[in-house]
């Protein structure tokens, strides 16, 4: 999808386990536009941008993620642990993007 003169990209810094946990679920954002090449050649240095519809994309990807690791090692498990915080950073840049698109 190509971004429209007031759709506006929303930067991310990930790094580390979360990046590596984020690459290992790129198959899931097949249907993405684009989003799963952008997360594999992404390599944490800056921040990255994603807009409003990547963010809907990344979190039903953690939120699946997150809700099947819960019962497949439980939530002491470090991966869970991960994928669960940038879950909520996800969730957190997503609402910030709902908000800036009411206010506009």
């Amino acid at each position: 999808m190509k971004p429209g003169s007031r759709d506006r990209s929303y930067p991310i810094l990930i790094t580390g386990q979360e990046l590596k946990e984020l690459k290992e679920l790129t198959y899931m954002m097949a249907e993405a536009f684009g989003l799963d090449g952008r997360v594999e050649r992404y390599q944490g240095k800056r921040p990255i941008g994603f807009y409003r519809w990547d963010l809907d994309c990344l979190e039903d990807v953690l939120s699946i993620s997150v809700d099947e690791l819960r019962g497949e090692v439980g939530e002491a498990s470090p991966r869970y642990q991960t994928l669960a915080n940038l879950s909520k950073r996800i969730k957190a840049l997503r609402s910030k993007a709902y908000r800036d698109m009411k206010t506009d």
